[in-house]
């Protein structure tokens, strides 16, 4: 059973033209999304800006529990 759902989809990408090129865009844009913009757009701010676990625990339990004034 699970062998033939396996070939089944194994089949149907190998038929597929456009589809192929659809996959490749969805691939590349993922890429982008995650291995590039991450690393320029979003550092890591907590290793960045707080020496240890215990500071940057207080960090965000201080940023959670703030009452926000709207």
């Amino acid at each position: 059973m699970l062998k033939k759902i396996i070939f089944f989809y194994i089949d149907g990408f190998r038929s597929m033209k456009t589809g192929r090129k659809l996959w490749a865009i969805i691939f590349i844009k993922l890429f982008i999304m995650f291995a590039i913009l991450k690393v320029y757009f979003f550092p890591n701010f907590l290793n960045t800006n707080f020496a240890n676990d215990k500071e940057r625990a207080e960090h965000v339990m201080h940023n959670i529990t703030r009452l926000r004034n709207n």
